[in-house]
């Protein structure tokens, strides 16, 4: 799985499971797609984690599968300018994947309907690849904030003057007086405040220990004073605020040109389909060729005798001893 907020995410609207979902594709390729098509939402899409996952195709085959699975429909990779209501902004890069073959005008329409829509349940620190950062504020705010110490009954020692009380009893070389106790439960209980507990600030001030102790009072101080633990912070996560999608372009699915900078066709640029052999540099579109018509690909010799004697057949062009019973064959 990837990392909340990457990886595959359903365009939505398919149609249900069927033979007939990848039967433009070829044998390799349906392969792939099936393999996509099954995975969880959130899976990896990049090429070399479907490969690692994947028993049979390696990394280059399944990178050039990805980029003709888009060409055909299947894949979109959208980046989606985002609006925080604390006026914070920034671009998330999403994936999407459809079952269902798609056209250009069905992608671009895709893309349209996600401009202006609200996504708070999406918008999470980490949820999307962030680019472009267009404020200063971060993934996540913090606001620090003190524990409450609980107040002892009139009349008894605070929790603070009582852990420095029995410091004695925890190592006879730190026998505090009560001026001292008194002058250090300020520091102690800021201690406490911050999380810390009584045997945090024990350790704090035995572990060590010079022999002999010659001032007790100055070296609690020092210690207290020196391993102050940080004030505890209550993390606002951004997931709390609500999103804006205030504007949606088209990506390439493998390198980082979208339609502020390059021609998108097919989900890819104008560079990554001259690489996949769809066009020739000057835009011109290249005919696929059937994996069959391509080297070691088409049916063996025998394969080819026994559809020929099967067309044959269905044909009523029978043979009686290995006697011809047809002409011009």
């Amino acid at each position: 799985m990837a990392k909340t907020g990457y990886g595959k995410r359903s365009a939505g609207d398919e149609d249900p499971h069927a033979d007939p979902d990848f039967a433009h594709l070829s044998p390799r390729d349906r392969e792939i797609a099936v393999f996509v098509d099954h995975l969880e939402e959130g899976h990896a899409m990049g090429y070399k984690a479907i490969a690692a996952a994947h028993p049979v195709h390696g990394q280059q085959f399944t990178r050039g599968c990805l980029k003709r699975l888009s060409n055909v429909g299947h894949l979109r990779q959208l980046r989606e300018h985002i609006t925080v209501e604390d006026d914070s902004m920034r671009w998330v890069t999403r994936t999407y994947w459809s079952r269902t073959r798609r056209s250009e005008e069905w992608w671009a329409d895709f893309a349209r309907q996600r401009d202006g829509r609200l996504v708070p349940e999406d918008y999470q620190a980490g949820l999307a690849r962030p680019e472009e950062p267009e404020s200063p504020a971060s993934a996540q705010e913090t606001v620090e904030e003190a524990a409450p110490v609980d107040e002892p009954p009139a009349g008894q020692p605070s929790a603070a003057y009582q852990v420095l009380a029995d410091l004695r009893a925890a190592d006879s070389r730190m026998p505090l007086s009560e001026s001292d106790c008194r002058s250090l439960e300020s520091l102690a209980a800021e201690w406490l405040s911050r999380g810390s507990t009584s045997h945090d600030i024990t350790r704090a001030l035995t572990d060590g220990l010079p022999s002999p102790v010659t001032n007790p009072g100055g070296l609690a101080r020092k210690r207290l004073e020196n391993k102050m633990p940080p004030k505890k912070a209550k993390v606002r996560q951004r997931s709390a605020l609500k999103a804006r999608v205030d504007r949606v372009i088209t990506a390439c699915l493998t390198c980082d040109e979208d339609e502020r900078t390059a021609e998108i066709v097919g989900g890819l640029c104008r560079e990554c389909r001259v690489e996949l052999d769809l066009e020739t540099p000057d835009g011109q579109e290249i005919p696929v060729i059937p994996e069959t018509f391509l080297p070691g690909q088409g049916p063996s010799p025998e394969e080819t005798l026994l559809w020929a004697a099967a067309v044959r057949e269905a044909g009523g062009l029978r043979s009686r001893g290995g006697q011809r019973l047809w002409r011009g064959v």
